[in-house]
């Protein structure tokens, strides 16, 4: 697979009451041409400053984004044309449009900033993309007078009109009613077959990555614990914290509660970042498998960019490797 953009051993970390923050501790991440990738985890682990950084909104401390295989480049000039290829759609399209403006005016601001040339047909063939046709008849509406669904249309159809590679979603349906969600994700879908768009969905519902991600990185902590393609992570989960995320959706048959809240990413725990709130570590199987000091002390390597199933996890490695008939237990 062909990185189109990539997070090589990303670091971010903030100033927080004169101790360091690390939002993002360690991240290796691609979006391939063509591809959507889930990036899924609770509020609070680093994905929204992960997916801000990949989109030129933060500098790393330390590590690289990388766009077709060139670091990306943080003069004023270089971000403006990556910005063109790589658009930002927000969460709350309520709160990102602008309400003194027309659908016109929203839509035509970034073809302006960037100077771009036939600006009415640029809009007019974002709009008919996003959904909204005839797309005239949107023009001098203001966004109080859409609804939901069309506000957030209307949001795509911006980062459209700069006929973008690829676009970082920030929770692009999670405002939205039930019965629209579906629609504004089958539109996702249909641009990435029509115009071969990339696209990284941050979300925390693993739900919509089923139905919409070919591949799935699991956040926590600021740190991917668990990555694949979709129908192996969410078929066959490694990673606890995966497990208990998806015994969350409605046809689970075993609900998990996870104790306490994420933790303070100024003080990240010895051993598996998650090892103070594992089901698995609680309930002894990881005793029983040899490796519960291990959870506790021994810290796990960052997960490489890869297409293939992998997982942060002591308890997980040590079942992969009775599955191969090797040794059952960590030496």
């Amino acid at each position: 697979m062909n990185a189109l953009l990539e997070a090589r051993d990303l670091h971010v970390e903030f100033s927080s009451r004169g101790r360091r923050a690390r939002a993002v501790d360690g991240v290796n991440l691609t979006v391939g041409a063509g591809e959507i990738v889930a990036l899924v985890g609770e509020s609070g682990c680093g994905k929204t400053t992960l997916a801000r950084t990949l989109l030129g909104l933060e500098r790393p401390t330390s590590g690289s984004t990388l766009y077709g295989g060139v670091p990306l480049s943080y003069r004023a000039k270089a971000l403006k044309a990556y910005r063109r290829e790589v658009q930002l759609v927000l969460q709350d399209p309520t709160g990102s449009l602008n309400p003194r403006q027309t659908v016109y005016e929203a839509v035509a601001e970034g073809p302006r900033i960037h100077g771009l040339a036939n600006e009415e047909e640029v809009v007019s063939e974002a709009l008919a993309r996003a959904g909204l046709r005839p797309p005239e008849r949107f023009f001098l509406r203001y966004p109080h007078e859409l609804s939901g669904g069309q506000r957030q249309r209307v949001v795509i159809a911006g980062a459209l009109a700069l006929n973008p590679k690829v676009l970082v979603a920030d929770e692009p349906v999670a405002s939205l009613d039930a019965s629209v969600r579906g629609e504004i994700l089958a539109l996702l879908l249909r641009l990435r077959d029509e115009l071969g768009l990339s696209a990284l969905v941050v979300t925390h519902d693993l739900g919509l990555a089923w139905n919409i991600a070919d591949r799935v990185a699991v956040m926590y902590l600021g740190r991917i614990v668990e990555t694949g393609s979709v129908e192996e992570v969410l078929t066959k989960p490694q990673h606890p914290y995966t497990q208990a995320l998806l015994s969350v959706l409605p046809e689970s048959e075993e609900r998990m509660v996870l104790s306490g809240e994420p933790p303070d990413p100024t003080r990240i725990p010895s051993g598996c970042r998650f090892h103070p709130r594992c089901q698995v570590l609680a309930s002894g199987l990881a005793a029983e498998a040899g490796v519960a000091d291990l959870c506790r002390s021994k810290p796990l390597s960052i997960l490489p960019a890869a297409t293939e199933a992998q997982a942060a996890c002591h308890f997980a490695q040590v079942l992969q490797i009775g599955q191969t008939g090797e040794a059952s237990r960590p030496t």
